[in-house]
């Protein structure tokens, strides 16, 4: 079995320039600790900044080749590390994963759940939508594969009315960080193997630059410590979203590297599995 490291440049509902460049950014630290030859896909095209359904259809030609490369990924047993710029990339690796891997379970950290519907957005962003496509709450057109009993949302603390009812209505894994909240996590696992999704604002603000700001998110060691459990299991993939490559346009270019060094544990487990 191999590991394919991809970093996705193209269009996937942004609303500013940096996560294109800071995807660039994370695949050359993660090609310089694994030796792993970074694949792009897709072509950088400045952000649009508008409604889901504009974005969904400026990003599909691209994203639906990120899912067709996925595929090739996966349908060997092969493993994946990712860099996807934006969460919205999700709506294509997800199904690519599904067709290969039914069995396994995604563990979602995000600051949002990411379940919202074209009917039920309020902001109106593609990314609010990313875990809903693949598990079948709406048609994106890149398929789905995955249900609800397949999620574990990890350190959600801004969701929205709709995610609320959905969450309970389904009986949706829902792990807030707190006490016992890894002990949590090791049994909703339950011995199945994990995809890690991470979008970078499940970390505490200030820790790196990502476009949402949610106070009481995980610091660096809390991030070792889940990778260091998440690292008991099979992993057959991490995707790393909404990281930019700066604090704002005019600022300096910010290092990865510390948020790569928190999870190294996982990184070395798809690299390395045995």
């Amino acid at each position: 079995m191999t590991t394919t490291l991809t970093y996705f440049q193209g269009r996937a509902g942004d609303h500013n320039d940096l996560a294109i460049p800071g995807a660039l950014a994370l695949a050359k630290w993660l090609s310089d600790i694994t030796g792993l030859n970074p694949v792009s896909v897709g072509e950088p095209a400045p952000a649009l900044n508008t409604g889901w359904s504009s974005e969904l259809t400026a990003a599909m030609p691209d994203l639906k080749k990120m899912k067709a490369h996925m595929e090739s990924v996966f349908t060997h047993g092969g493993r994946s590390l990712a860099a996807t710029s934006r969460c919205a990339v999700s709506l294509a690796t997800l199904p690519a994963l599904a067709k290969y891997r039914p069995d396994a379970c995604i563990v979602w950290f995000d600051s949002h759940a990411d379940l919202n519907t074209p009917s039920s957005t309020e902001s109106g962003y593609l990314g609010g939508l990313a875990l809903s496509g693949p598990t079948g709450l709406w048609d994106s057109g890149l398929g789905s594969g995955f249900s609800l009993a397949s999620v574990i949302l990890v350190g959600q603390r801004d969701l929205d009315a709709f995610e609320k009812k959905c969450i309970a209505e389904n009986s949706v894994a829902y792990i807030p960080l707190g006490d016992n909240y890894l002990e949590q996590l090791r049994q909703n696992i339950n011995g199945r193997p994990v995809y890690i999704h991470l979008d970078c604002d499940v970390m505490e603000p200030g820790i790196v630059p990502t476009d949402y700001v949610h106070p009481q998110g995980m610091t660096l060691h809390d991030l070792e410590q889940a990778c260091s459990l998440l690292a008991e299991s099979t992993i057959i993939g991490l995707e790393i979203a909404e990281f930019q490559n700066a604090w704002t346009p005019d600022s300096d270019p910010v290092s990865p590297s510390e948020l790569i060094n928190a999870l190294l544990p996982v990184i070395n487990k798809i690299v390395k599995p045995n």
